[in-house]
């Protein structure tokens, strides 16, 4: 649990790091639970003659960057939320019993609640990311959760509908995150405003506004680094040998716009309305499996209001 001297903290710098958010249990289950997965995906493909066949002792970590020197897409199998686009009815993602009670752990939500308040919706704006090393990815590799991040700021990366909501980014380490793995590294000067941001490599802060004074925010596994929307953060390079494993979770204020509305969000936890907090990982999986299909069989809909064809962007 964070102090008020914590949320004032916050409130000043933008930012929070918090040690220790998740226990030792939970972090295990989100391991294993990934682990299957894995062992799923590579078996699939090694039965398609496409990798070779797992050797004994062959653990998470050897499949995955087996998979990832092979070409394969893991990534989007293993996310919580849909893509930003190519979306079809087969489209990948994972949402299981050890994630859902890593959104609605206790210790998260106590955290989220001295800062935002006991109504709290999950955002479903969320994401798993596992960064390979930096020397290991292919030179026109540009999407965000495989290189280093972009600057940008979570407010930028919503829909106009929240520009008013009150929200959080619990940015959640499941490996210990460094500088030399690439932790997140934070802007040192306040923000109170959106800055315009531009389609480039990733949708980023515009280059002649990106931040020049940073500081970099390690924490070990099962602790987190939580943002204000506003707060410009990014990425560092890695420059290890390993992989980075983290989650971003955004929780909001219950009743104020989610920033991508089409996507389904749940009540998490709620002291006025307890009967309507979601308990069932299924039905949170159903959800989005309808989703799914939903989004699938519509008009694309844009995940973000930035146009290249801004003057910031020239």
């Amino acid at each position: 649990m964070i102090t008020a001297s914590d949320v004032e903290t916050f409130n000043q710098q933008g930012y929070l790091v918090v040690e220790n958010l998740l226990d030792v249990p939970t972090l295990d289950a989100i391991h294993c639970e990934y682990a299957q997965l894995m062992d799923r995906l590579y078996d699939g493909w090694a039965e398609a003659g496409l990798v070779p066949p797992a050797k004994a002792g062959m653990g998470f970590w050897d499949r995955l960057d087996v998979a990832y020197k092979s070409g394969f897409d893991w990534y989007q199998p293993f996310d919580i939320s849909l893509p930003g686009d190519d979306i079809s009815n087969d489209t990948p993602m994972h949402f299981g019993p050890a994630v859902f009670d890593m959104v609605t752990h206790k210790s998260i939500l106590d955290t989220v609640e001295m800062l935002i308040g006991p109504e709290i919706t999950s955002n479903p704006i969320q994401h798993v990311r596992i960064k390979p090393p930096e020397r290991t990815v292919a030179k026109d590799e540009i999407r965000a959760h495989v290189v280093a991040t972009d600057w940008h700021q979570d407010q930028g990366v919503t829909l106009p509908e929240a520009d008013q909501t009150t929200f959080v980014t619990v940015w959640l380490a499941i490996t210990d995150a460094t500088v030399e793995n690439g932790c997140l590294q934070v802007a040192t000067d306040h923000y109170t405003e959106m800055l315009p941001h531009c389609p480039r490599t990733q949708t980023g802060i515009s280059e002649a506004l990106t931040p020049k004074r940073a500081t970099p925010t390690p924490v070990k596994a099962g602790g987190a680094v939580i943002f204000h929307p506003m707060t410009p953060h990014s990425s560092l390079s890695n420059t290890s040998d390993g992989y980075r494993w983290s989650f971003d979770l955004r929780y909001n204020v219950t009743g104020q716009p989610t920033g991508r509305s089409h996507f389904p969000e749940f009540v998490a936890r709620s002291k006025a309305d307890p009967a309507s907090v979601l308990q069932d990982w299924r039905v949170w999986r159903d959800m989005w499996e309808d989703t799914r299909a939903r989004v699938a069989a519509g008009a694309h809909i844009p995940q973000h209001r930035w146009d290249s064809s801004s003057p910031h962007c020239a």
